[in-house]
Parts: C-alpha cells; sequence; structure tokens
C-alpha cells in the first residue's frame, strides 16, 4: 500500500527538519570559523553577562539585608524620647508601650558617650546602659559572646564590649577598661570629667564592624550613676514584630506613652544610607544590564554572517518545498539556542558563585595576599550573597528575550531571500 509524504512547505512550524539543520549550522565547518568565534563569544557574553548579573544583585541584596538584620538587631525599630521633661517614669511608660498591638518588646536604656582607653591604646565609644533581663533580649548581643560570661551583669560593675573595640584596645574578658565622660559632677570650679575604671565582663562579635569597635554596654543602674541621671532614663526603644510596618504603629505608640514624646523610627534614622544603596544597586542592574545586550548584538552580527555563507542553501531549501517561514524558523532556533543555553549557563554559574561567594572570597584574598572584604569599608566581616527568586528570575527571562529578539532580524533577512537571485550569483 503506498503512503503519501507530506512535501516539506507543509510541516508544522519548528518541525524536526528546523531543528536538525538549525543544529547543523551551529556545528560549523571549517571555512565557517570566524562564525563560529563569533558565536562561541555570544554565548560566553551572555553567560558572563547573566552570572555577572545574579551575583551582583545577590550581594548586593546580602549586603542590605545583613546591614539591615545587624542594625535592627541592636537598635530599636522606635525610638521614643521624652519632650516636656526627664524620663523618670520609664517603668510605666515602657509597660504601656509593651501593650501596644505588634510590640515585641521594649527596653528602657541610658545613653552617653565615653573615652575608653587602656594601657595601650584609647578611643570613642557609645556607652549604653541596660538591664540584664533587657541585654538577654537582644540577642544579636546576648548569643554572639566569644569570651567571658553575662552571668551577675546587673550585680557587678563589669562591662560588655564589641572584638573589635577589645582587640584595638587590648583587652580581654577579666582586664580593666577605663571610661572617661566630659558630663561628670558639678564643683566651684565646674564641671569635672568623670573617670571609672570596669572589669571587661563579656565580649561580643555581632560581626558589623562599626558596632563591634563602639558599642559598651554598662549595667543599667551603674549608666544612671556614671551619667549623673538619678533616676531616668535617656530613651526607651521599641522592637516590633514588623518592622515594615512601623509605620502604622507609631500613632498607636504615641497614644500609649501617656505624656509628651518623640518617635524616631528606623527607617528616619536610616534613609540616607538606604536609599543610597538602593539607588546604587538600581544603577549597578543597568550597567550590567549592557553586558548581556552587547553579547544579543553578537549574535545579530553572528547570524547575519551566517545568513551569506548560507546564501545557496537556502536557496536550495526553498526550491525543495520550504516556506519562508520555515527558513526563518532554522535561523531563529539557531540564534536562539545560543542566548537560552548561554542564559541557562550563566544561571547555573552565578548560582554557584553566590553559594561558594564567601569561600571565593577568602581564596582570593590569600592568593593575592590583599584584603578584599575590608570590615573598616563595608561594615560586614564576611560577603553576604542573598539571591533573590524574584530578581533571578527577572535576569533570566530578559537575557532570554533579548536573546531571541536579536535573532528576528537576521531571521528575516533569511526568510526573505530570493533563491533565484542566490543561485544566479553562487
Amino acid at each position: 500500500m503506498a503512503t503519501s509524504v507530506d512535501p516539506v512547505g507543509s510541516t508544522r512550524p519548528f518541525a524536526l527538519f528546523e531543528w536538525m539543520i538549525a543544529g547543523r549550522y551551529l556545528r560549523a565547518r571549517r571555512k565557517e570559523g570566524f562564525i563560529s568565534v563569533i558565536a562561541g563569544f555570544s554565548f560566553l557574553g551572555i553567560t558572563l553577562g547573566v552570572a555577572t548579573l545574579i551575583i551582583v544583585m545577590a550581594v548586593m541584596n546580602g549586603f542590605r539585608t545583613e546591614l539591615l538584620t545587624k542594625i535592627l538587631g541592636i537598635n530599636g525599630h522606635v525610638v521614643v524620647q521624652p519632650i516636656d521633661g526627664p524620663l523618670t517614669d520609664f517603668a510605666q511608660v515602657a509597660e504601656r508601650l509593651a501593650k501596644v498591638n505588634d510590640v515585641k518588646f521594649v527596653i528602657p536604656l541610658v545613653e552617653g558617650q565615653a573615652l575608653a582607653s587602656s594601657p595601650s591604646a584609647s578611643g570613642g565609644v557609645l556607652v549604653r546602659g541596660l538591664r540584664a533581663q533587657d541585654l538577654g533580649k537582644l540577642q544579636l548581643v546576648s548569643r554572639t559572646i566569644r569570651d567571658g560570661t553575662l552571668e551577675g551583669f546587673d550585680d557587678g560593675e563589669g562591662v560588655l564590649i564589641g572584638r573589635r573595640l577589645a582587640d584595638q584596645l587590648g583587652l580581654r574578658a577579666g582586664d580593666t577598661l577605663q571610661l572617661v565622660t566630659p558630663k561628670g559632677a558639678v564643683t566651684p570650679m565646674g564641671v569635672t570629667p568623670q573617670i571609672k575604671s570596669y572589669r571587661v565582663a563579656a565580649i561580643f562579635e555581632i560581626g558589623m564592624s562599626e558596632y563591634d569597635a563602639a558599642f559598651v554596654f554598662l549595667p543599667f543602674a551603674e549608666a544612671q550613676a556614671y551619667f549623673n541621671r538619678e533616676d531616668d532614663a535617656s530613651a526607651i526603644e521599641v522592637y516590633l514584630e514588623h518592622p515594615d510596618q512601623v509605620a502604622d504603629a507609631k500613632p498607636l505608640l504615641q497614644q500609649a506613652a501617656g505624656r509628651s514624646v518623640y518617635l524616631l523610627d528606623w527607617r528616619d534614622r536610616n534613609r540616607t544610607f538606604f536609599s543610597a544603596l538602593e539607588v546604587e544597586r538600581n544603577v549597578m542592574f543597568l550597567i550590567l544590564t549592557l553586558i548581556v545586550l552587547v553579547a544579543a548584538l553578537n549574535i545579530v552580527s553572528g547570524l547575519i554572517m551566517l545568513v551569506k555563507d548560507k546564501g545557496r542553501d537556502i536557496a536550495i531549501l526553498r526550491t525543495m518545498g520550504a516556506t519562508s517561514g520555515a527558513v526563518m524558523r532554522v535561523f531563529l532556533i539557531t540564534g536562539a539556542s545560543i542566548g537560552v543555553v548561554g542564559t541557562l549557563a550563566g544561571f547555573a554559574l552565578g548560582m554557584i558563585v553566590c553559594w561558594n561567594i564567601e569561600a571565593i572570597r577568602a581564596f582570593m584574598a590569600y592568593v593575592t595576599n590583599t584584603e578584599l572584604f575590608s570590615p573598616e569599608i563595608y561594615f560586614l566581616s564576611r560577603l553576604p550573597a542573598d539571591p533573590n527568586v524574584g530578581e533571578t528570575a527577572t535576569v533570566v527571562l530578559m537575557a532570554m528575550a533579548l536573546s531571541v529578539i536579536a535573532t528576528l532580524y537576521p531571521s528575516w533577512r533569511a526568510a526573505r531571500l530570493d533563491p533565484v537571485e542566490a543561485l544566479r550569483y553562487e
């Protein structure tokens, strides 16, 4: 029984023969080596562009997340400060604030600046007086004790200092730290500096250089005595379950305070810093997108050269019954394959680097014998990477879309090629 064979022109779009021809064109012969080089550079460009975009966006996300975690882990989401007089009723105000919906906990504190010194060095510090029970709530501090202990913190005159401050002053747990503040006792001769020595009870390390080098924690009562505050507190810090909803919580806190207070939330205190990070992140995304765009333009040039080289092949396909749409799809598959495979390779490379970013940083620092991520400049002691699913998907889809769009013009030119003219001048 005879079987009828459909002509090539009647096959469905993206039929097997179109994929076979496109695959043949991707495996160029020796005389087409230059075209293969262009295709290779296009593939490499898209791979590196996508990988770079994913890595940079992940590092900037991780940098922002780590900073936000550290800043909000040691500073209150809302700071309540008195307006009409000293905060002598801090215990009652704190109790009322703690009952507000979405409040995690509240911490009254005494705060002041001082000069910390040891026999070997000295430096400015920010002294905070906290109760031991409140210090335990700051898990970023209480769970990062590297030397010493917090036991009996309220009873003695011990202090808690950061690791970088301890290294700068050459101190360890059990050593003596001297604090000097100009706000001392008032005498007939004027205000005399307050100078007192404390035993270093414990050393913490939260991983943010600015805090590890600047914070000194004193027992609450001792800080009151040191800064001559008698029975009042400097402020009350409020920690929320959902820091992003601080705008909704502020009116409730203002009402619950029961007295005239000024509320300062974490967004106001760090607005400039995080705004600068956001601008930098957006600019980096635009700049690095140009890498992918340039690689996509390489696909255009490579395909145009391939179309010129394959003019005779295209003419033969057309005379055998291939439609202009089939020819267009062959070159569309050829170019899109470079872009899609390059994008997937870039995605894989980017994720591998993100998962091992700290090990890579340590290795490069060891090989080059340099400090690639200075905590003094970048605030953090490790290089963070936090790939965002939405952003990563956007990068991958954008790269694929640019790659496919780049193939449209060369494919359209191939489809419009007149087979008669192509064979006449062959």
